[in-house]
């Protein structure tokens, strides 16, 4: 019995036949993590993990994670992209609702900013503007629950601006 060659020469056939085969292996262990928002998506990309905060605390999702649906707070998105090299991607999303079916991770926000796309200057002066508001003792109480939550989300959007990519 001859050994096997230690270097396999591909036809054009082989190859795309072995390069088709790790696509297909590939895909059975990442996730499509898709973000919607009324504006349109603002995300679309393959990942191996999916990390949130939901109302009932913090939630990573992974390939073949049974199928969920769940509300998410105001907080970070934070998705790990599935290659290696790849750095997580951050988006901030104020409060929405998340759906995991057949390694699909649908979220839909009402807001949703990825780090690179975060304006910081306005977000400081959102989150001035809420602080003004809560301070102030002649506000009404709807107004300061109001400035609370844009005080949150302009709090988030400055920390996932943090983890913008240079």
């Amino acid at each position: 019995v001859t050994p096997a060659p230690a270097v396999m020469l591909y036809g054009p056939e082989e190859y795309f036949a072995s390069v088709l085969w790790r696509k297909l292996k590939m895909a059975e262990h990442e996730l499509l993590v898709v973000v919607t928002t009324p504006e349109g998506k603002v995300y679309n990309h393959r990942s191996y993990s999916v990390s949130a905060d939901a109302v009932d605390g913090g939630i990573t999702i992974l390939p073949h994670h049974a199928p969920i649906m769940l509300p998410l707070k105001i907080g970070a998105l934070r998705v790990k992209r599935f290659l290696e090299d790849s750095p997580t991607d951050y988006i901030a999303i104020g409060g929405g609702v998340m759906e995991v079916r057949d390694n699909v991770v649908t979220i839909i926000a009402n807001v949703a900013e990825r780090a690179r796309d975060i304006d910081v200057t306005r977000a400081e002066q959102a989150k001035d503007k809420a602080e003004k508001v809560i301070s102030d003792s002649s506000r009404s109480q709807s107004d300061v629950e109001r400035a609370k939550i844009a005080l949150s989300k302009a709090i988030n959007r400055i920390g996932v601006s943090k983890h913008r990519r240079k």
